[in-house]
């Protein structure tokens, strides 16, 4: 997919990480009369937009909230939907790779996935580490206190074996034991929707990150709207609890 080149403001700055909270599908196709599946559908390829134009602008990294722990609550019909969905993305993924050459990581608990679903992710993430462009990472049974107590849990087999000590922890060596070690924090975290809360996504990660809110369902979340909240993160004045 290719975009049309469109005048930017000057003082626009694209942060090295965007992760985005994929909010609104289930009531944007109730608002259509349609099922809950269709808006999933519909922000599949929202996704894909996205992705192809957040690679476009020379973003590094994009972090998406996929499925997370608690969506195993949803009724049956729509989480076999959205596996579905994810099976029939990663098998586009692994067939395109090297026409689109995007990295793909994934962070969460994949044992509980379909064995097929985890191949996939497998084959995906490591045929795509040779790519060095735009890195999509997949939380996918994801939950950011499940990975803190992870992480945690992590550290103190460490200690209980002898290989570490409780005083070499640090936020350095906390972070490298993340799903997400290796990748920057996020510096914009975009919640689209209209709701106004984190939902346990990247509790860790986020601690200075900027977010934005927009009322825009997930499934009419275009280029445009990503223009709009890099713009908003563009006019922050990031002091990281220094003086102004």
């Amino acid at each position: 997919m290719f975009f049309k080149k469109k005048k930017l403001a000057a003082d626009r700055k694209v942060p090295t990480h965007i992760a985005i909270v994929m909010d609104g599908n289930g009531r944007w196709a109730k608002k259509r009369g349609l099922p809950r599946t269709a808006g999933h559908k519909v922000g599949a390829e929202t996704f894909r937009t996205i992705a192809n134009y957040a690679k476009s602008i020379g973003l590094k990294y994009l972090t998406v909230y996929t499925f997370s722990t608690e969506n195993w609550k949803r009724s049956d019909e729509e989480v076999n939907a959205i596996m579905e969905l994810l099976e029939k993305y990663l098998r586009e993924i692994i067939r395109d790779m090297d026409k689109n050459q995007v990295r793909f990581c994934f962070f969460g608990d994949m044992s509980r996935l379909s064995p097929q679903l985890q191949e996939e992710a497998r084959i995906a993430s490591e045929e795509s580490a040779k790519y060095s462009g735009v890195q999509v990472n997949f939380c996918l049974n994801y939950g950011g206190r499940a990975e803190i107590l992870r992480a945690a849990q992590s550290f103190a087999r460490e200690c209980m074996d002898g290989t570490r000590k409780p005083e070499e922890l640090t936020e350095e060596a906390f972070s490298d034991l993340m799903y997400s070690a290796g990748v920057p924090d996020p510096e914009l975290i975009i919640r689209p929707g209209g709701e106004k809360r984190t939902s346990n996504f990247l509790l860790w990660q986020s601690a200075y990150a900027e977010y934005y809110f927009t009322d825009v369902l997930w499934p009419d979340f275009g280029p445009e709207e990503l223009e709009k909240a890099i713009a908003s993160y563009s006019g922050r004045n990031r002091r990281f609890g220094g003086a102004e």
